[in-house]
């Protein structure tokens, strides 16, 4: 092993060892309430930096890089533009997810309809939840393995079980505190990784004529993207819109008002921070002539940094992949033990069934990276179900009393069709397709259909109106206060 690889390996272990002393020091869970929402004792600024640590990924700090190398400021739209429409959304909704009172989103989705679509809810954000899961053990597998130089599948094992760990004994109190702590190194290591692009770059002289030099007129348009990743900004930032790991987050706050708080502090957060990622892309086009084995950020620290400086972005940029990965077990584990699973149960069985629920969420996610190697396509698998199945009865259900349970059954069981058939279509099948897959019109096509199912079976059926009235009125979405 070289010397940045032996420097880094000792900076993971010393990493881990401190945020597992962090956790078993931290004030142990009673119950499940503890466990995934820190009892709603936590201030909306840990809350915020628990938010953006859990949408800033391998696909925020690695793939966004590599596509901005390809594709210049335009690559903004892959990560960064869906995450700013998911948060503004979520945004205006923060307090009325607060204010209806509901821990999860199953039980919102039973309050608003009924028993058989809050299940189905549940359903889809547990395999939502796992496959999002597996993309961020795609994402620390590829990453370790070409910075440590081990294989693939040693260097999942080993990300995966440190996020395990922690996550399995401190709940959600140790994701926020871990969350916390891999931010702060994930923006020291961001903005390092950013100054040496630039420096070794030349400058923005020299990005110019390396983007002339390779034939890409498009590097300096912003707009550019948009054409290329619209439908990801659709897919993504309508299924992080409603990720549940956010919902978590929210309805852990204090107040309606502290909601609020999280949610815009983290909107203005999240612009310099794709940007930083962005140009870090940018300008590694005057380094390289392509991109490294590993990736733009891998290529950088491993050619261009001393080895321990290089050791700590190591460290900030596992941070900020495991920070994402922890966030999705936990919100898996959660809607598995409070959602999912029927039953009586005392406090103490269903805060082991919880932690347990944790590994196997983990197992199965594992199984997933092992297989499919790619975090797009995981990505958007989860994405394009999630999107169709859940997005409309979920958001239109907040304010459209004419909406019942059987609109919301007919969206899902459209989700499912259609989506299992975009699967099979992906995966090799030669199936009939009338739209290119992973495509815009693959996704509106989806979220339309689901629409016109949910309103269409809404009106020719019996309305629920009392039931609707009451949760309609009790979230108080136009509400001011």
């Amino acid at each position: 092993m070289t010397t940045l690889q032996i420097v880094s390996l000792i900076g993971l272990l010393l990493y881990f060892a401190i945020l597992l002393f962090a956790v078993l020091k931290e004030k142990k869970n009673e119950n499940v309430s503890d466990y995934f929402f820190g009892g709603r004792s936590l201030p909306f600024w840990a809350l915020s930096i628990t938010f953006i640590a859990s949408w800033w990924g391998a696909g925020s700090a690695l793939s966004t890089a590599d596509l901005a190398f390809t594709d210049g400021i335009g690559a903004f739209w892959y990560y960064g533009m869906p995450v700013l429409f998911a948060t503004g959304l979520i945004i205006v909704f923060s307090k009325a997810i607060r204010r209806v009172g509901y821990y999860t989103q199953g039980q919102m989705m039973e309050a608003r309809y009924n028993k058989t679509v809050s299940y189905l809810t549940s359903i889809f954000i547990f395999v939502f939840m796992i496959l999002s899961a597996a993309s961020q053990m795609v994402g620390v597998g590829d990453f370790f393995g070409s910075y440590l130089g081990i294989k693939y599948e040693w260097a999942v094992l080993l990300g995966t079980s440190i996020v395990l760990i922690y996550s399995f004994f401190g709940g959600f109190r140790g994701v926020v505190l871990t969350d916390i702590v891999q931010f702060v190194l994930l923006l020291i290591s961001s903005i390092v990784v950013f100054i040496a692009a630039v420096y070794f770059s030349g400058g923005l002289g020299n990005i110019v004529e390396a983007a002339a030099a390779t034939n890409k007129p498009d590097f300096f348009d912003f707009g550019a993207g948009f054409s290329k990743y619209s439908a990801y900004v659709i897919t993504f930032g309508c299924s992080w819109m409603i990720a549940a790991n956010v919902w978590q987050r929210i309805s852990a706050t204090k107040t309606n008002l502290d909601a609020k708080k999280m949610t815009v502090l983290s909107f203005f957060a999240y612009i310099p921070l794709y940007l930083i990622v962005v140009l870090t892309g940018m300008a590694s086009i005057a380094i390289f002539t392509s991109i490294p084995a590993g990736g733009v950020v891998s290529g950088i620290v491993t050619t261009r940094l001393n080895p321990y400086l290089g050791a700590l972005v190591f460290v900030g940029i596992s941070a900020a992949i495991m920070s994402t990965m922890d966030s999705l077990i936990n919100t898996g584990a959660m809607t598995f033990s409070m959602d999912l699973l029927k039953g009586e149960y005392s406090d103490a069985k269903k805060l082991s069934i919880s932690r347990f629920a944790t590994l196997g969420i983990s197992v199965v996610a594992l199984f997933i990276s092992l297989k499919i190697r790619s975090i797009l396509q995981i990505t958007w698998i989860a994405s394009d179900l999630i999107t169709t199945g859940v997005f409309i009865p979920l958001i239109v259900g907040f304010f459209w009393k004419r909406g019942n349970s059987y609109g919301a059954l007919a969206s899902m069981i459209f989700a499912i069709i259609y989506c299992g058939y975009n699967l099979f279509i992906s995966l090799g099948f030669h199936l009939p397709a009338f739209w290119e897959f992973q495509s815009t019109l693959q996704i509106i096509l989806g979220l339309a259909s689901s629409l016109f199912l949910y309103v269409t079976i809404s009106l020719i059926t019996k309305p629920d109106l009392e039931k609707a009235t009451a949760f309609i009125n009790k979230a108080g979405l136009f509400k001011k206060s």
